[in-house]
């Protein structure tokens, strides 16, 4: 289905209405062809205004060449009203919110670079790995051999060949805990000021400092 094509049956339910709505003298009862096409359009017209009351409780969209969605949507404030199709384009991409100096808000995250994480939550839950990256603008942390993905690799020249290779992708920091070596355990962790006034990260479960 087209927006033309809801357009179409809008309109023509909406001169269908006018002429049930005007005065009989104006008919042609005297002519049965005429007779029997009005009745012919007035039954093709309510089909079309029944697929459009059923596009107005579903909305459909479509991907383009360049990424961007087109969403139908319909509205109407009355029983009697005309309902009106809006094509909205929705954004692929969502702009990351500023901090009042104009850059990127950081997320808080729990884990740094180098510390000894185990995974919660996914395909890898229950490993025990080390942390290679974060990202504070994402809040998303790649981790050493977790949430392996396949990558093919075309050749740039002819004289190279094709590539098939593994490589970790980024997962959320939230999917992953702090992990004690010597105790092999799990732990969140804890913040705490020493006498000589540095601050120092420390795992709750086992009381060792990161």
């Amino acid at each position: 289905l087209s927006l033309e094509f809801a357009n179409s049956a809008l309109a023509a339910f909406d001169v269908f209405s006018l002429f049930s709505a005007s005065d009989s003298r104006h008919a042609a009862p005297e002519f049965p062809l005429c007779q029997q096409l009005t009745n012919a359009a007035s039954l093709t017209i309510f089909k079309m205004a029944g697929l459009v009351s059923q596009m107005s409780s579903m909305s459909l969209s479509s991907k383009g060449m360049f990424g961007s969605h087109a969403v139908l949507q319909t509205s109407s404030s009355g029983a009697g009203a005309r309902r009106s199709l809006t094509v909205v384009a929705a954004k692929k991409w969502v702009k990351q919110k500023l901090n009042k100096n104009g850059n990127p808000e950081l997320v808080k995250m729990h884990v740094l670079k180098g510390d000894t994480v185990q995974v919660i939550a996914g395909g890898d839950k229950g490993k025990v790995s080390e942390i290679v990256s974060v990202n504070l603008k994402t809040g998303k942390i790649l981790v050493k051999e977790i949430n392996m993905q396949t990558k093919h690799v075309k050749p740039r020249t002819s004289d190279e060949a094709g590539q098939i290779i593994q490589r970790e992708a980024v997962i959320h920091h939230s999917n992953v805990m702090l992990y004690s070596k010597t105790k092999e355990v799990r732990s969140r962790v804890g913040y705490k000021v020493k006498d000589d006034g540095k601050k120092v990260r420390y795992l709750v479960a086992t009381g060792e400092e990161l």
